[in-house]
């Protein structure tokens, strides 16, 4: 099962045509996309087994962290550090807020923007999860040697770097 490209290299063009299904399955199953979606879920769902009393997400953990470690940041400001789009960053907030976990407050110099700050239970919260992030982070990536960890995250992140620089 052969694939090959046209001289343009974007279309893919399989020997014969029972090859042709087999062939894009095979890229499907092998894709980046696919493949990062499934290491995402699979890490998510590490995150949330070692977690489960103490009901955060990993999404939300990484909000939380954020919030802490800035000083009282704007929801804007928040997607930016987070890598997190804006309408599920603002559910996000929102059930963080409900639980008590974060307050807002309107900011000074605009009335239509918010300042986010992690209250004393958030970061109670926080602090009991992030070692079990740290520990998830370690079993999720136990089958690489330190330098391919490294490694790897940095090409994510020059992935990610590429994709929020086209964006702009």
């Amino acid at each position: 099962m052969t694939m090959s490209t046209t001289t343009s290299g974007s279309v893919l063009e399989p020997q014969d045509a029972g090859a042709e299904q087999d062939s894009v399955l095979s890229f499907a199953a092998h894709s980046a996309t696919h493949l990062l979606h499934r290491a995402g879920q699979h890490a998510e769902e590490m995150f949330a087994r070692a977690t489960g009393q103490l009901g955060i997400t990993a999404r939300q953990f990484v909000v939380l962290a954020a919030i802490d470690g800035l000083q009282k940041p704007s929801q804007t400001a928040l997607c930016e550090t987070s890598g997190i789009d804006r309408s599920t960053l603002a559910d996000i907030v929102r059930r963080l807020e409900m639980r008590g976990l974060i307050h807002r407050e309107r900011t000074k110099s605009d009335a239509r923007m918010y300042a986010v700050s992690v209250t004393d239970e958030g970061r109670a919260l926080m602090m009991r999860a992030a070692p079990i992030a740290i520990e998830v982070e370690r079993e999720l990536l136990a089958q690489f040697s330190s330098a391919e960890q490294d490694h790897f995250k940095s090409l994510l992140r020059r992935a990610m770097a590429r994709e929020l620089s086209s964006a702009a």
